[in-house]
């Protein structure tokens, strides 16, 4: 079979871009025995082309002038890993207009500017691959688009930031503060020097509109999404959660019910420990996808980090160069926002169970009163636990599960009990996502 030569030039030579060049360079015969197709690193652009890398290009690749790819016209297919928004969405956009088929990883560009950047790709004939935007070396985008193609999907909960597992998975098993699992995740490399994109939320948000929008054919807008981090977790709900069967995990969750009212959401949520997820251990990545006629599916993989990533990225090289992603792209249709916007469910409408922990006051008649507070706001109590013991201003922790309830309601009762003059501090709510089971 004669081969093809793709030639392929890279804007952004950092620790993914580095990832990539290494497989184009060091696999290029194995990927030409497999696809017949003879990849060509021909053009890497960088602003800094000085700092050592652990990667050598051959000479005269690596340039600080982006005309170099735009303005060859022999270049196929142009890789954008810059990373934030506002360059790298000048970078496609000059891309496509020159002509390029563009493979990006950038979450955060296509969360924000998605849809924008699809219509540009469109004008111009032109496809857009992202496949390492979501999970690393996990094939989910693929996965939703073509191997699930068949199915209306309903629901995914994912674990899909790393950082953020590493941190739940060693207060969980070492007991440790969250202040301390963040230092041993940032020496270890799992984090950033600043986290606050990972620990907020906010990364995970990311993540979700692109696979929900792709997974429901919505378009997707980051303010429909629910964020709250774990930056506000203690070790003690995590032990107190565990001893009533849960496991802590920081989940994005898509749900689409009958009427096709979606709720989108990001927080740290308590799983029975039998769970799948529950199970996912460390910088690990695991998404949960429910079909109409698959039922359950769950990928999971290594979803950050140099190679794993780079795996993803040159995957989307190749299936731009074999047509298959031209073909893939000209076929996403998501309904527009003046159709959505209406089915974009509140938070305070969802519902679920809730993990509530208060410190009460060591005193007659302190579980009557919120207690009585709870029953006002129409939410029923499942499950409760108290250890023996003084804690702070002369209290006790009591840990309080709830029938499903909607969110409108515990925020109102939370409201009233922090008024609550037997009870110390501010109340910790927590929600308790009950994931499907798919059984015979």
């Amino acid at each position: 079979m004669a081969e093809k030569q793709v030639k392929v030039g890279l804007v952004g030579f950092g620790t993914v871009g580095c990832g990539v060049a290494k497989l184009i360079l060091e696999d290029v015969d194995s990927i030409a025995a497999k696809t017949g197709l003879r990849l060509e690193l021909a053009c890497v652009v960088d602003t800094d082309t000085k700092s050592p890398r652990p990667v050598k290009l051959p000479n005269g690749i690596l340039t600080n002038d982006i005309n170099r790819l735009l303005n060859d016209d022999t270049i196929q297919i142009g890789v954008e890993l810059v990373g934030g928004t506002d360059a790298a969405k000048q970078v496609q956009l000059k891309m496509l207009e020159a002509g390029k088929d563009v493979v990006t990883a950038n979450k955060a560009l296509l969360a924000e500017y998605g849809s924008e950047l699809y219509k540009a790709a469109h004008k111009n004939n032109r496809c857009i691959a992202f496949e390492g935007s979501c999970a690393g070396g996990i094939p989910i985008i693929s996965a939703i688009r073509t191997g699930l193609a068949a199915n209306n999907i309903t629901a995914m909960y994912g674990i899909v930031n790393g950082t953020c597992n590493h941190i739940l998975s060693e207060m969980t098993s070492k007991d440790e503060d969250f202040a301390e699992a963040l230092t041993q995740a940032q020496d270890k490399g799992y984090a950033e020097a600043d986290p606050t994109l990972d620990i907020s939320g906010e990364d995970s948000a990311h993540k979700l509109a692109i696979l929900a929008s792709i997974a429901f054919g919505y378009e997707i807008k980051l303010d429909d999404i629910f964020v709250e981090g774990i930056e506000a977790i203690s070790k003690g709900d995590i032990r107190y959660g565990g001893e009533m069967g849960y496991i802590l995990k920081l989940l994005a969750i898509g749900q689409k019910d009958k009427d096709n009212r979606v709720s989108l959401r990001v927080h740290p949520s308590f799983i029975a420990r039998d769970n799948p997820l529950a199970r996912v251990d460390g910088p690990f990545n695991a998404i949960s996808v429910f079909g109409s006629a698959v039922g359950q599916v769950m990928y999971y993989g290594r979803g950050a980090g140099m190679m794993p990533t780079a795996s993803a990225v040159v995957a989307d090289i190749i299936d731009v160069a074999l047509g298959n992603s031209a073909t893939t792209f000209r076929h996403l249709h998501l309904k527009p926002r003046n159709e959505i916007e209406s089915l974009i469910e509140k938070i305070g409408n969802c519902i679920s169970r809730f993990y509530i922990r208060v410190m009460c006051k060591d005193q007659a008649g302190v579980v009557a009163r919120w207690s009585k507070i709870l029953g006002d706001h129409q939410i029923s109590i499942s499950g409760a636990l108290q250890h023996e013991g003084i804690g702070p201003d002369n209290t006790v922790p009591v840990v309080i599960i709830t029938h499903p309830t909607q969110q409108k309601n515990i925020t109102a009762a939370l409201e009233e009990l922090e008024k609550l003059d037997v009870l110390s501090g501010k109340p910790v709510c927590i929600r308790i996502v009950d994931i499907p089971e798919d059984k015979d």
